[in-house]
């Protein structure tokens, strides 16, 4: 078969969707000549995010990398303060809090969601316990109601990381907009997107003023722009977290098509659920547990297999067939740089797991013709086994 046939065939794990409006809104800014952060499109997606979540503030980043950073910073992360995450996931959650001298505390997670066991942190809090960070795993919320309590009774910061959960909620509320702080992502995988971006969720109202002095590289700059002072000067330590007007506008494009877009992918992840159910009936993989106290925002979709070497054969078959499949993580507590800046509390059976044992399948907007064929070639796999 000639190369480009080959390449016909290919489902790759993810393709970045585009509404239609993105070049429109990028012609804009560049015609405005404001072409650097915190323009009008920036500003637009700010307070869009703000009203949608009911949050203090809400301030776009370069990145979810960029939100999580800004957050351990209003902490005042100190060196030799222990922060406590589980090791299932992407190393921006431990990396930005090891930046400022921070030690995660890695505990494990629900064999369910995968989400951190709150049932665990107690007892991994020790006098230098400064903060939680939660991981809203697949867009599905953690447990906040107990981890909340357990933030407040021992005066913990939580710090929810939701980068994969824009829109997705718990008990009615936005994952982000509950603990103190809340990190998003619109990286080019994530169900809203401009490639790369992030955004800090404000919750607290005692961090807003700050937060934004970091946003702007430690001045006081936006209350100059406000007229509240004759001109801006560095006043506090920060960066240049501000994404450019371009990234914004791309990003506004997204926003406007928020609702559809959910509701697209929430159809092609319940094709996907409702094809592997007689499967996991039968005791041949595992699917994803939604709580019901839970609304995912289907950022992914994955399968459990019974063990690492069912699992390698399943993904080598899939990708044999021209279908991109993948996994996640390496958790973070057994990798080089978690051996050397962290520790775990006990053993972390769950996490370990997962990790061996998942399946990440594609799942993007214009594979609505292609997904049968997903279905039909891991349902091969899976009987083949």
């Amino acid at each position: 078969m000639a190369d480009d046939a080959v390449m016909d065939l290919n489902i790759p794990f993810n393709r970045p969707f585009l509404t239609g409006r993105e070049l429109t809104y990028l012609e804009q800014a560049a015609a405005s000549g404001h072409l650097s952060g915190d323009g009008p499109f920036s500003k637009r997606c700010q307070r869009w995010l703000s009203e949608r979540v009911g949050c203090a503030s809400a301030l776009l980043t370069s990145s979810g990398t960029a939100a999580l950073e800004m957050a351990a910073i209003l902490l005042n992360i100190s060196p030799g303060d222990e922060i406590i995450m589980p090791s299932f996931s992407f190393v921006s959650t431990a990396n930005a809090f090891v930046l400022r001298g921070g030690v995660p505390v890695f505990i494990d997670i629900h064999p369910d969601t995968l989400n951190m066991d709150e049932t665990l942190i107690e007892r991994a809090i020790t006098g230098k316990t400064k903060a939680v960070v939660p991981v809203h795993y697949a867009g599905v919320a953690c447990e906040m109601d107990t981890i909340m309590d357990i933030g407040a009774r021992s005066n913990l910061a939580v710090v929810e990381d939701a980068a994969h959960a824009v829109l997705s909620t718990y008990k009615g509320r936005y994952a982000g907009g509950m603990g103190c702080l809340g990190a998003l992502s619109f990286h080019e995988t994530k169900n809203l997107h401009c490639g790369e971006g992030g955004a800090l969720l404000v919750n607290n109202p005692e961090f807003a003023g700050r937060a934004e002095i970091l946003q702007h590289k430690g001045t006081d700059r936006q209350r100059f722009v406000r007229g509240q002072v004759e001109k801006y000067q560095w006043v506090d330590i920060g960066s240049s977290f501000t994404p450019s007007e371009v990234s914004s506008a791309f990003l506004w494009a997204q926003f406007e098509s928020a609702e559809a877009i959910q509701q697209r992918r929430l159809a092609l992840w319940q094709r996907y659920h409702h094809a592997f159910a007689p499967m996991e009936d039968a005791g041949r993989l595992r699917r994803p547990f939604i709580p019901p106290d839970c609304a995912h925002n289907a950022h992914l979709y994955y399968i459990l297999l019974p063990d690492e070497s069912r699992r390698d054969r399943v993904m080598r078959s899939l990708q044999d067939r021209g279908i991109e499949a993948i996994f996640h993580y390496v958790p973070l507590h057994s990798s080089k740089g978690g051996l050397r800046y962290s520790r775990s509390c006990g053993p972390l059976p769950q996490t370990v797991l997962a990790s061996s044992r998942i399946v990440r399948l594609p799942l993007w907007l214009g594979m609505e013709d292609s997904i049968d064929r997903v279905v039909d070639e891991v349902l091969k796999s899976v009987h083949a086994l």
